[in-house]
């Protein structure tokens, strides 16, 4: 797939064109027909994952070296942004996938890498990331999920919160407490396997959106595991999931920009076809400055998290602060732009006979999940560039 150097800070290559093209395709073949379904039903988009998978499009940001894609961070912001425009909770599929591997890439031994990315590569496993706990949500670092050493075995015990594509994904990247003394200095990563004794999951929780996506707490039980599965070096897990969230935010925001566009494209449709007072309602200025403003802030939003991820490909010095600018304003944005879609659909829009109202629940996740957007305020804060 596209390569970094193949593209600047607005333009794609003409490669990312093409893979926009083959995944708009595939969603709309293979994704969209159970978007509804999914949703109604809160059940897991099995076709989304087989469609995905078959087109190698499920996890495409693993290297070669490990049977992956290698795709660039553009090239996973545009398939997390194609299936997104037409179904949320399936583009927690590649978005969840990076999140939870990621540690991996950027902090794991060689052998680890070789043991849990070429599964994940193949479609054979999938990948969660088990940060938040019940008393540990924007203050991780007051986590209590503990880690003790054993010999060549670390044992955990604890709870993860919020835990997206749990019980459905093999693998889990979990952070707990090594050393309770050091506070987030002693954090440490870790590879967790759903086979892995000791390891159960909570009821599926019951949420205005996404509905397709699991999310059930993680419980571990005196999980044995050994030494070998922690991800870096002992103290350093919290370094590794800050890090991690610099660039998977950007995920976040592709999320957001296509189901932002995915209403934006649905209402257009909807008021040329839609006849008050003998035309279109298309043809009223309110509608039109309405359309106008979405579109607007919708470009703008793109913009933005093209750029982060151009950023997040060199690694640039100003990742931190674009990674999270680019969740919060397309997250914002995509509230905004599905809250007006529904509008423009009147009373339709307010049914779930029409996409949009699912549409406007999908979004709000986006402006809470991976860091609230009132955190997302203060990372930019802090790391203005």
């Amino acid at each position: 797939m596209a390569g970094s150097a193949d593209f600047d800070l607005y333009r794609p290559a003409e490669e990312h064109d093409m893979l926009r093209e083959s995944v708009r395709s595939l969603a709309e073949a293979k994704i969209l027909p159970f978007a509804a379904a999914v949703d109604e039903e809160s059940r897991f988009p099995q076709e989304a994952l087989d469609a995905l998978v078959s087109s190698d499009l499920h996890a495409v940001h693993v290297p070669e070296t490990y049977g992956g894609a290698g795709a660039d961070a553009l090239a996973t912001v545009i398939v997390i942004e194609e299936v997104a425009r037409v179904c949320a909770s399936s583009s927690l599929i590649p978005a969840v996938n990076k999140l939870g591997s990621l540690p991996v890439i950027l902090s794991g031994s060689e052998e680890l890498k070789a043991k849990y990315l070429g599964p994940l590569a193949k479609g054979d496993a999938m990948f969660s990331y088990a940060l938040s706990e019940p008393d540990a949500g924007s203050d991780a670092a007051g986590m209590k999920t503990r880690a003790v050493r054993d010999g060549d075995f670390w044992v955990l015990n604890g709870v993860k919160r919020w835990i997206t594509n749990a019980g459905v994904s093999e693998y889990y990247t979990v952070m707990a407490v090594t050393d309770p003394e050091k506070r987030s200095k002693g954090i440490s990563a870790f590879v967790v396997e759903k086979s892995d004794e000791g390891v159960s999951f909570g009821a599926p929780e019951k949420k205005l959106g996404i509905k397709g996506s699991p999310t059930r707490e993680v419980y571990l039980d005196n999980v044995r595991i050994p030494a070998d599965r922690m991800i870096g070096a002992e103290g350093t897990g919290f370094a590794t999931a800050m890090k991690t969230l610099d660039h998977t935010r950007i995920t976040i925001a592709a999320q957001a920009l296509g189901i932002a566009q995915g209403a934006l494209d649905y209402a257009k449709g909807y008021v040329q076809e839609r006849k008050q007072f003998g035309k279109p309602i298309g043809d009223f200025q309110g509608v039109q400055f309405m359309l106008a403003d979405m579109a607007m802030k919708v470009s703008a939003a793109r913009a933005l998290t093209y750029q982060a991820a151009a950023a997040s490909e060199r690694g640039d010095a100003d990742l931190t602060y674009l990674g999270a600018a680019a969740k919060c304003f397309a997250s914002d944005i995509a509230m905004e732009v599905t809250t007006d879609a529904v509008q423009l659909l009147g009373g339709y829009g307010y049914t779930r006979d029409y996409p949009v109202e699912r549409m406007m629940r999908d979004a709000k996740i986006t402006q809470i999940y991976e860091g609230t957007n009132q955190v997302q305020r203060i990372v930019m804060a802090r790391n203005l560039p």
